[in-house]
């Protein structure tokens, strides 16, 4: 009868020589490294669209702005008052209205300028579409590198035996690019492209 906990013991010891634990480890290591590029796409897939419309909103928003200052100032422009013409009020009115209205859209522009952000939104897109992209490629190489472990694991002696016999392991497949173009960053567009 004793010959029992002897023969335990003699398993145990011979199970955690052939790396039965370090299989399952791998495995959820390599798992949860996918699970961070899955994550790392869907930032991307929920954030590069938020930020486009904020920069799109800002920019329009700047452009109104502008677009108003130029308008008057064309609009000022073309009502001229003559030396001899100084003795109309109606043309002296129509004249200080036109400059009055580039005043005011100039003030506007003055009282806008601190706020006037769509060079900044573009320097913050810009900056996260890089560190969004950098995020992925790190996540893609931490799947590759468990995906290595996870199938040298199982492959190499005495782990394999386990592997094969308690689990039935199979090797993962590494990230690849597959998709034509995947290579490349996604385009963003603001819609003023010819």
């Amino acid at each position: 009868m004793q010959l029992r906990p002897i023969a335990t013991v003699t398993l145990a010891v011979a199970l955690a020589g052939c790396g039965i634990n370090s299989i399952p480890t791998a495995e959820e290591n390599a798992k949860a490294r996918w699970a961070d590029v899955q994550n790392d796409y869907q930032r991307r897939a929920d954030l590069i669209p938020n930020l486009v419309a904020t920069v799109k909103a800002a920019g329009a928003q700047e452009k109104n702005i502008l677009t108003e200052v130029t308008q008057a100032r064309a609009s000022a422009t073309q009502v001229k008052v003559s030396g001899d013409e100084l003795t109309d009020p109606a043309k002296v009115a129509a004249y200080e209205r036109a400059q009055n209205a580039v005043t005011m859209n100039l003030q506007r522009l003055q009282e806008a300028y601190p706020e006037l952000k769509s060079q900044g939104n573009y320097t913050t897109l810009m900056s996260q579409l890089e560190g969004t992209e950098n995020r992925i490629t790190i996540a893609r190489r931490d799947y590759n590198q468990a995906v290595q472990e996870y199938n040298t694991t199982i492959r190499t002696f005495p782990a394999a035996v386990g592997a094969r016999i308690f689990y039935g392991a199979k090797a993962m497949t590494p990230f690849t690019a597959t998709t034509p173009g995947a290579e490349a960053a996604p385009n963003v567009n603001f819609g003023n492209a010819s």
